[in-house]
């Protein structure tokens, strides 16, 4: 719209300032010739016109011209005594007029266009002869001239571009006004799915919420190993009919609210609260190794978050809470009940005997079965209490939980290094686990050496090689994790391992509870092993146990599988090329531990020498 009003308007209004000048001007040309015989050329029997004699016709396309009112013509021919003339106008008439005795003819409303006017004279002796021809032009009206429809169809087409730009302004601006409220919906919507998902997340455990959200409804699931806690006040039902209802419901808020930070510190999954009692469970939805003992710990937290209460309150002469909690282990099955109202819960026969276990415990106390008891006696102080009757049970055995193992805590009665190097010899289980189903479920059919077969021999190599070398504890559980990780990246990006053997690292380990400094030791031994780096004895068992492959009598088909790989993700060797890169590698290749060493069962010489009959 700019441009027009700028450059295309002006230009416009110029052309028809010249095609009106040019309209209103009449003009005519005056040539040199002979004596054509025609005298005058009058105009609306006003302007006269001369002809002189040496006037030319349109033989050289010389032509009078016009305006567009000048269109009443007459032509005065040079008279001749007993002369007769004939007419015709080129371009107005089809043939000649008849022999008339008059020496002049006049047309009249000419149309615009080109004409010739030609005449004839015949004299008393019948002499014919032709008059030198008169051609002109009357132009037509300006807005009917070739330039003035040119300038339409430039107008017509400028008109259609301003109107073309005008709609698609309008429709640019419509869009953008849509977009607007289509963002803006978006993102109420995005915000809202968040606070749905935040919700759900609070209610359900989060695999549960996924599936409900991408499904429609959660699949009720068995779980053979969870450890179901239940507590509940003691004497609940007297404190509630003497206190008053907003402070017991502040009461019970506040406890159950410090209840809930400490079994999300465990990753324990609450359940549910019935009145005063608080149910949780360890073991789902992430199934593990480890819940019976962050079980434990959860409820001596709780313990001990009563018991300061109880301190506090016997101080100042009230009245105070004591709970009671009941531990078991066993098999349950969780999932979601209700249309409406979600809720999530497990059911069993684990649950019942939890319930009995809580009932039949006392004030202040933790009172578990004899099965978590199995489970837990080396990381905690039980007290057996015999075979105690329990409803619907018979007898059952039954312990109390004094507390930590004393070589098991520190100076403030917490867990110390050695309790959390037991717990995560226990949670290594549950990471080699995960990983070798990653492996079981995702690794493409062509890695036929980085596989789990391999995964699991370097595992026992590093076991075996820690063991012998004598490696320090907490060396052991960072090299077990780079272990455990250290091909997982072959999985999903041949072409960059070691990263993305660091993204699934920090993804797996987050759901088992290890620490920062764990992840942090793991990833510069995987680093090193990548890079053939060795700064520690950690680097030089890992380094044995990868490329003790080498020395094992089932070398020659390894190092095809590794070659088919190779070929197979881009990495094009000829059968030559691979055996001469393998001869130096064995060759410059030498195990670095005297484990290492001793467990080598084929000779350099002899791996050698199987390379040259699998070239022939």
């Amino acid at each position: 719209m700019l441009l027009a009003r700028k450059f295309i308007f002006p230009l416009m209004l110029s052309v028809f300032s010249l095609l009106m000048s040019m309209s209103l001007t009449a003009g005519y040309s005056i040539y040199s010739g002979q004596s054509p015989s025609i005298l005058t050329i009058t105009l609306n029997n006003d302007s006269v016109i001369y002809i002189y004699p040496d006037y030319k016709s349109d033989a050289d396309g010389k032509v009078f011209i016009f305006s567009f009112r000048e269109n009443n013509i007459g032509f005065t021919l040079d008279p001749g005594e007993d002369t007769e003339y004939q007419f015709q106008l080129s371009g107005f008439e089809k043939g000649r007029t008849s022999w008339e005795k008059r020496g002049f003819k006049e047309y009249t409303s000419l149309p615009a266009g080109r004409y010739t006017f030609h005449a004839w004279m015949r004299e008393s002796s019948g002499k014919v002869r032709e008059l030198a021809p008169v051609s002109f032009i009357i132009r037509p009206l300006w807005y009917f001239s070739r330039l003035a429809v040119i300038l339409y169809f430039v107008l017509f087409f400028l008109l259609s571009w301003v109107f073309y730009e005008h709609l698609d302004l309008r429709y640019a601006r419509r869009q953008y006004v849509l977009e607007q409220i289509i963002n803006k919906r978006t993102e109420d919507l995005i915000v809202e799915k968040e606070k749905t998902e935040a919700l759900l997340a609070n209610v359900l455990p989060k695999n549960t919420a996924d599936e409900l959200m991408a499904k429609g409804k959660a699949t009720k699931i068995k779980y053979n190993f969870v450890t179901v806690l239940f507590s509940d006040i003691q004497g609940f039902t007297k404190i509630a009919e003497e206190m008053n209802p907003e402070v017991l419901i502040d009461e019970l808020d506040k406890f159950f609210f410090h209840f809930d930070s400490v079994v999300e510190k465990y990753r324990i999954e609450k359940i549910k609260t019935i009145g005063d009692a608080y149910m949780c469970a360890g073991g789902i939805p992430e199934k593990n190794r480890t819940n019976p003992v962050e079980v434990i710990l959860a409820a001596l937290e709780m313990q001990q978050y009563m018991n300061r209460l109880k301190e506090s309150s016997m101080l100042q002469g009230m009245k105070y809470w004591d709970i009671r909690v009941g531990i078991h282990t066993g098999t349950v099955i969780a999932g979601v009940v209700g249309h409406k109202k979600l809720s999530y819960d497990i059911w069993g026969d684990t649950v019942n005997t939890a319930s009995r276990m809580e009932s039949s415990g006392e004030a202040g106390k933790i009172n578990i079965s004899g099965t978590t008891y199995e489970f837990v006696k080396d990381f905690f102080v039980c007290l057996h209490r015999g075979k105690m009757p329990v409803k619907y049970k018979g007898e059952l055995d039954m312990y109390f939980i004094e507390g930590i193992v004393p070589a098991l805590k520190d100076e403030q009665g917490s867990p110390n290094n050695r309790f959390r190097f037991k717990l995560q010899l226990i949670k290594l289980e549950d990471v080699e686990e995960a990983v070798n189903k990653v492996f079981s479920e995702e690794a493409p059919p062509d890695l036929y050496f980085h596989n789990l077969y391999l995964s699991k021999n370097i595992n026992s190599q590093v076991d075996l090689i820690a063991t012998a070398e004598n490696l320090q504890e907490e060396e052991y559980i960072n090299l077990k994790l780079a272990a455990i990780f250290l091909i997982t990246g072959f999985i999903s990006d041949y072409d960059r391992p070691m990263e993305a053997a660091f993204m699934l690292m920090d993804e797996v380990l987050a759901r088992f509870g290890f620490e920062e400094t764990n992840l942090i030791a793991a990833r510069k031994i995987i680093s090193n092993s990548f890079e053939d780096r060795r700064e520690s004895v950690a680097d030089d068992i890992l380094h044995d146990a990868r490329y003790d492959y080498l020395g094992r009598v089932d070398y020659i088909g390894l190092t095809d599988k590794l070659l088919r790989e190779r070929n197979e993700h881009g990495i094009v060797t000829t059968s030559q090329d691979w055996i001469e890169t393998q001869k130096k590698v064995l060759t410059s290749h030498e195990f670095l531990t005297n484990t290492g060493k001793l467990l080598r069962s084929v000779p350099l010489a002899e791996q050698i020498a199987g390379l040259e009959v699998y070239v022939k």
